[in-house]
């Protein structure tokens, strides 16, 4: 694993974490959502009773409740749920049944898909199953289905769910691509150390450093060290 001298490797606790990226004025969803997705259960919950203690605060509660709504919030609500139900064993038959729910509910309807069916599955399923499920997808259709939320007439429903398979299937591509638009953007200058938080957030839910080096040199041409301006 590539190590960086000069990055500071300690990882702020996830309750933190959570509360910064809600209380800035654009809501870091994405921030929130590589914590549900990249965690288990048992540290979902540990999350919570430490948010608890730490703020005083109901971690469900205060996602629920922020204004206006927004497409992530939904899927990130919905994945509390998953989270709270604890499943343990993964089924092929309802990975294959629920594929074929996500196919049918985005066929004909002009890039858009039911946000009622995504939400179901997102809520009942752990992410171990959810994987299995996109893995099943394509091996029935052919193509990702990340593919069916291109087609033009796609909105923010499908722009957020999108990344949030791109976080749970192919989390080195996903935070290899973060990295890089970050750096376009430029947004350490602003936000200084956000590019650093991401390597970070990335070790936390378990991706391997080196896979996102090679995807970041592949696709990109960047090192991670320019990556977070070290």
């Amino acid at each position: 694993m590539e190590m960086l001298e000069g990055l500071d490797y300690s990882q702020p606790s996830d309750a933190v974490v959570v509360r910064k990226a809600l209380e800035q004025r654009d809501t870091n969803y994405q921030a929130v959502v590589e914590i549900f997705v990249g965690r288990k259960s048992c540290q979902i919950l540990l999350m919570k009773q430490d948010y608890g203690a730490r703020f005083r605060r109901q971690m469900d509660q205060d996602i629920i409740n922020i204004e206006p709504p927004h497409p992530y919030q939904k899927m990130i609500v919905a994945l509390m749920a998953s989270h709270k139900a604890h499943h343990a064993d993964v089924s092929r038959h309802i990975a294959k049944c629920d594929a074929m729910r996500l196919y049918e509910s985005g066929v004909g309807k002009s890039g858009r898909i039911d946000e009622a069916v995504v939400l179901e599955i997102l809520s009942k399923r752990s992410i171990p199953q959810l994987k299995l499920t996109f893995s099943c997808y394509k091996h029935i259709y052919g193509h990702d289905y990340t593919k069916l939320l291109k087609k033009e007439n796609s909105g923010e429903f499908e722009d957020a769910f999108r990344s949030v398979i791109k976080c749970m299937c192919s989390p080195a591509k996903y935070y290899a691509k973060r990295l890089h638009s970050r750096k376009l953007k430029g947004s350490e200058s602003s936000d200084g150390g956000t590019s650093a938080a991401l390597v970070m957030a990335s070790r936390a839910a378990g991706v391997d450093l080196d896979e996102i080096v090679s995807v970041l040199r592949k696709k990109y041409g960047l090192e991670l060290r320019e990556a977070i301006n070290l």
